[in-house]
């Protein structure tokens, strides 16, 4: 008989307790800035001076005072001496000047257009300014973000990125590619490794994540060798599908072991999985949620949570799968939704958050 049999299913409240007890925030270390993209901020990033430090012009054209050109008109231009200065954009503004005309606002020294203080300028500070955030720890940054502290001058970051062993079992490779980008998407070093041994002795992890071999098939082991190699916790999760799942540590760090069968594995990651990685990183949140309503009923166990696919519809989305999901139902799904243990599903009408699949 295989020693791998599950007796009973740990309530997943107790899973993910065990989880915020075996995934606290691994030590940050300093990048270039250019290099930080994707990854989990484990500290504020703003600016220590303000940005630009003094007016700046908005835009290419004339630095002007305001007050000696208000009343410019196309039919009674102001003639200003000494003339307008140019300023190209991002450029300081020369002393006295308030304002910025358009180029063709003036020719020669003579001003056809009134302007106000303020007009094509960036005030000091208009970009950042000391004591403002301009994101938070447990952000992830993303390419946008990246340009914009950029242009301010921040060229270096503190991050969070952990370093994540992915295993696969024989035959469960197409599932470990799925799984590894869902955890390269909290900023993870993901390194695939074929020897299950090998990458429960490493010490230089953060995390181990194995699919394949949970069950009690006759060649399931994976469970059997972390018991042997480190601690299994918990083996047998409150998933509605994932419940072979196995959560447990080895070299002081927390392994998490997933089915092979696509859809388990997904479950078991999108709930435990995702806990793990933003214990792991200090991630705020596991990405953005979707307000969505239902459109048909989903009906559930009471006892087991449960992840359900959605697919969008004229009048909200509906669910395409309870439990075992077909190949179909994850090929046609806009993303999913979490149905709690303690729910025996939601009505037609109920609003629920969507998730994106990895």
């Amino acid at each position: 008989m295989n020693e791998q049999r599950i007796s009973s299913l740990t309530p997943i409240g107790d899973v993910l307790a065990r989880v915020a007890a075996l995934a606290r925030p691994i030590a940050p270390r300093e990048m270039a800035l250019a290099d930080a993209e994707g990854r989990v901020l484990a500290e504020d990033v703003g600016v220590k001076t303000p940005w630009p430090a003094a007016p700046a012009a908005l835009l290419d054209g004339w630095a002007v005072q305001s007050d000696a050109v208000a009343d410019a008109g196309p039919y009674a231009p102001v003639f200003l001496n000494p003339a307008p200065v140019w300023v190209d954009a991002g450029e300081t503004l020369p002393r006295g000047a308030d304002a910025v005309l358009p180029p063709d606002a003036v020719t020669g020294a003579e001003v056809h257009v009134g302007v106000t203080a303020g007009d094509g300028v960036r005030g000091a500070g208009a970009d950042a300014a000391p004591g403002h955030a301009l994101r938070r720890a447990g952000e992830i940054l993303r390419a946008a973000d990246v340009a914009a502290l950029q242009a301010v001058g921040i060229s270096r970051t503190r991050v969070r990125e952990p370093r994540a062993r992915i295993v696969a079992m024989p035959g469960c490779d197409a599932v470990a590619l799925a799984i590894s980008r869902a955890v390269a998407a909290f900023g993870a070093n993901v390194i695939f490794v074929r020897a299950l041994e090998r990458a429960l002795a490493d010490e230089q992890t953060d995390i181990v994540i194995t699919i394949g071999g949970t069950g009690a098939a006759r060649d399931d082991a994976s469970v059997a060798m972390l018991r042997r190699m480190g601690e299994v916790a918990i083996h047998g999760f409150g998933i509605a599908t994932g419940e072979s799942a196995a959560l447990g540590s080895a070299k002081g760090h927390p392994v998490l072991m997933l089915p092979g069968r696509l859809d388990a594995a997904l479950a078991a990651f999108l709930v435990v999985g995702d806990a793990l990685l933003r214990g792991l990183t200090g991630a705020a949140t596991s990405g953005p949620a979707m307000p969505v309503t239902l459109a048909r009923k989903i009906v559930s166990t009471v006892g087991l949570c449960d992840v359900v696919p959605v697919r969008r519809a004229a009048d909200g989305v509906e669910p395409l799968a309870s439990g075992h999901w077909p190949m179909q139902a994850i090929a046609r799904a806009d993303g999913w939704v979490f149905v709690p243990p303690e729910s025996e599903g939601f009505p037609a009408g109920a609003r629920l958050e969507m998730r994106a699949f990895p």
